[in-house]
C-alpha cells in the first residue's frame, strides 16, 4: 500500500496575506507535498462583501478550496490563522490528517485569544503584544499596524531589508475576521492530531500566551522554535522539517 501525503493548506493570520509563506511553500513542495496558501475573506488580495467578514465567512472558504482536493488535508494556521484551521477543522474532520500551529491561536471552543491574553497580561504585561500599536479606522471597524511596530513586535529577528520589504505587505485588517472565536467538539476537531509550534522569541503571541493555550487545549505535540513570530520568513527550512516530519507521521495509507 502507498503513502497518501495530505495535501497542506496553510492560512495566514491578521493584517497578512499568502504572500507570508513565500519562503516556505517551495521548501514543502520540495518534499513531496501539495501547498495551498488561499488569501482569507478581507485580505487586501481579497476583498469581501460584509457578510463574509466573519470566521464562517473564512472557513467556507476553506472548504471551499479543499473542493478539488482528492486525500487527506493537513490545516496550518499562524497566529490568527490558528482559530480559522481549529473551526475548519471542525467542520471537515473526516478529511483533516492533521492540524499544525506556529505560534497559533489554538483556543478553547467558545473562547477567543483577549481572553488568553486577559489572563495572561496579569503576570506578563508584554503578553498584550501588538494590541497597543494598533491603529483604527474613526468606527474601529478596521484596523492596521504601523511599520515601526511590524518591524519590532512581529519581524525583530529578520534582517532590516527583508523585515521592511515584508512590512510593506501587510493590510488594512477587518475586525469580523481578526477577533474570531472557534467553537468546536471533542468528537471532531478533538480527535485531530496536532501540532503546536512555539516561537520562543514571540513579541506578538508571547511563549507565556503560547503556552497557556497548550495547557487550556492539552493533547498537541511541541516543538520550540528559537525564533519572532514569523518563523516561515526568519527560519523557513526548520519550519519545513517540522511540519513535513509531522505531515509525514500522519500521513494515511491507500
Amino acid at each position: 500500500m502507498s503513502e497518501r501525503r495530505p495535501t497542506l493548506l496553510l492560512i495566514h493570520g491578521a493584517w497578512a496575506g499568502s504572500w507570508v509563506w513565500a519562503e516556505l511553500t517551495p521548501l514543502l513542495q520540495a518534499q513531496g507535498y501539495a501547498v495551498l496558501t488561499p488569501d482569507m475573506p478581507g485580505s487586501l488580495q481579497h476583498p469581501a462583501e460584509p457578510e463574509k467578514l466573519s470566521l464562517q465567512g473564512c472557513v467556507e472558504h476553506v472548504v471551499d478550496c479543499c473542493a478539488g482536493v482528492d486525500g487527506p488535508i493537513m490545516l496550518v494556521g499562524h497566529s490568527g490563522g490558528g482559530a480559522i484551521v481549529t473551526q475548519a477543522a471542525e467542520r471537515m474532520a473526516e478529511r483533516v490528517a492533521g492540524v499544525v500551529y506556529i505560534a497559533g491561536m489554538m483556543l478553547p471552543s467558545g473562547s477567543g485569544f483577549a481572553e488568553v491574553v486577559a489572563e495572561v497580561v496579569k503576570s506578563e504585561p508584554a503578553a498584550s503584544g501588538i494590541g497597543p500599536y494598533l491603529q483604527w479606522s474613526a468606527d474601529r471597524s478596521v484596523s492596521w499596524v504601523p511599520v515601526a511596530a511590524i518591524r519590532e513586535i512581529f519581524l525583530q529577528d529578520l534582517p532590516d531589508d527583508l523585515a521592511l520589504a515584508a512590512a510593506a505587505r501587510f493590510s488594512l485588517q477587518p475586525e469580523g475576521t481578526r477577533t474570531l472565536v472557534p467553537v468546536w467538539t471533542q468528537a471532531r476537531f478533538g480527535r485531530l492530531p496536532r501540532l503546536y509550534v512555539e516561537a520562543l522569541q514571540d513579541r506578538s503571541v508571547v511563549l507565556a500566551a503560547q503556552r497557556r493555550m497548550q495547557a487550556l487545549v492539552p493533547g498537541a505535540e511541541v516543538v520550540s522554535l528559537d525564533t519572532g513570530h514569523v518563523p516561515q520568513a526568519s527560519a523557513p527550512d526548520v519550519l519545513a522539517e517540522v511540519i513535513a516530519m509531522f505531515a509525514s507521521r500522519h500521513a494515511s495509507a491507500g
